[in-house]
């Protein structure tokens, strides 16, 4: 039976032929399995099935191959995506592959086989679809948390460090750099602050959007391993952030060359345009805010110095008790003499859709602050939760679809060019708004 089989499976491996014949202990390891291989096609013969009996090679050489878990037991020498001593093996220890290895390994598939591929990346786009809900969640119910304070903090006046710092803690307390910056575009161009302040507030917030990757890092606690690689990823973006700060803050101390940059960018005139919101937040919002939805006028009021605390929007006041944006959330025309009450209503922390008209399910007509405190607490936990579990969720995907694969062939399809790499997230970036979700999808993979 040995020598019935031996030849074929080298056959089949040539590259295997040279290294088996130097070294005994492996072709005794590969006899033994090819042996047992053999015995156990015979002794279950009767439930095989058809191929499998009329081709005991093919299934004999599986069986080898599904025993070994280890690139010291393997042939080649290679390393496949979950073995044993996966993690053992250093990027310099990784051959190079061809490319068409890697459309081999991409496209050449049976039926059964892309009916898996298929099903896995439905999986993974659902989990990644509810991943960006639940970051959306949280940088809502963070707005409505930390909103009153954030707008507090970015409404004086201060000196370039503490502006640096003002702007990290708005960031961290509402969780989006982009709200931060619009609000301070705002302060500034109502002239509650001035360009030079601003500026420092957009550094500190800059490093202030760092947190949510890092929160989105913890949930691959559960392994050591895949927790050092997530948190190294997620760092990456808190350093190039601190490094950036690092090296423009005291030259725009010293020589204030942004400000005199932007201004001579200033073209003459400047009109009104339109917002422009990026494709995942159409795809995620819709959902999102019938959970809750943030108002970030109370953020831009505050700063202003428009109203001096949150409490002057509350409690809240829907006209004749209906609860929908036209009669909760639109606003009074102070120029014809409209009043809070009778003509129109007045929402706080959380406010009502104007495109769909629907206010969100944690919206309640006459809350107090305290009761939009708790409905944003309990709106944090809920994403928080939602977030390690779609990530823990998405990591388990992507690693069954690339159970078996060769290193060298994941190196190789991943391995682009720095300035191909640099371009590709500027793209994404841009396209999404939000640096936080482009670091933050990137960590789990």
């Amino acid at each position: 039976t040995i020598f019935y089989i031996v030849p074929d499976f080298l056959a089949c491996y040539p590259a295997s032929s040279h290294y088996l014949k130097n070294t005994p202990t492996q072709l005794a390891f590969f006899e033994r399995n090819i042996v047992d291989s053999h015995y156990y096609t015979r002794t279950r013969a009767s439930t095989m099935s058809t191929t499998e009996a009329q081709d005991p090679v093919k299934s004999e050489t599986n069986k080898v191959e599904s025993v070994i878990r280890s690139r010291k037991e393997r042939p080649t020498g290679s390393t496949h995506f979950g073995d044993a001593d996966w993690d053992e093996e250093q990027v310099d220890e990784i051959g190079d592959a061809t490319w068409g290895e890697v459309a081999k390994a991409c496209c050449v598939h049976d039926a059964k086989e892309w009916g898996k591929i298929f099903v896995g990346a439905c999986g993974a786009l659902f989990f990644l679809y509810f991943f960006l809900f639940a970051l959306e969640l949280l940088g809502n119910s963070a707005k409505v948390l930390g909103g009153c304070r954030a707008g507090g903090l970015l409404s004086d006046e201060t000196n370039p460090v503490a502006g640096l710092v003002i702007g990290e803690l708005a960031t961290a307390l509402i969780q989006s750099s982009s709200t931060t910056t619009s609000i301070i575009v705002s302060l500034v161009g109502a002239e509650a602050i001035s360009v030079n302040t601003g500026i420092y507030l957009v550094m500190g917030a800059n490093i202030g959007t760092s947190v949510t990757n890092t929160i989105v890092s913890m949930g691959q606690m559960a392994d050591g391993a895949q927790l050092e690689r997530a948190f190294a990823g997620a760092t990456v973006h808190d350093i190039f952030n601190l490094l950036s700060v690092a090296i423009l803050f005291p030259l725009e101390i010293i020589s204030h060359y942004l400000y005199h940059l932007t201004k001579a960018m200033l073209p003459d005139n400047v009109k009104d345009g339109e917002a422009w919101s990026g494709p995942i937040k159409k795809i995620v919002s819709p959902l999102s805010d019938k959970i809750i939805k943030s108002n970030k006028d109370v953020i831009k009021d505050i700063a202003t110095g428009k109203v001096e605390s949150c409490d002057a929007y509350y409690p809240v006041l829907c006209l004749d008790g209906i609860e929908d944006y036209k009669h909760c959330a639109s606003k009074c025309d102070t120029d014809v003499g409209e009043e809070v009450g009778v003509d129109c209503g007045r929402v706080g922390l959380i406010t009502c859709d104007k495109d769909s008209g629907e206010c969100p399910g944690f919206f309640q007509n006459g809350a107090s602050l305290n009761d939009d405190y708790i409905s944003g607490g309990v709106c944090l936990v809920l994403s928080l939760f939602l977030l390690f579990v779609c990530l823990m969720a998405l990591v388990n995907v992507l690693q069954r679809g690339l159970a078996g694969m060769s290193t060298r062939i994941i190196y190789k399809a991943t391995n682009v060019n720095g300035l191909i790499a640099i371009a590709i997230g500027t793209g994404i970036t841009i396209l999404v708004q939000s640096s936080s979700i482009t670091t933050s999808v990137l960590t789990p993979f």
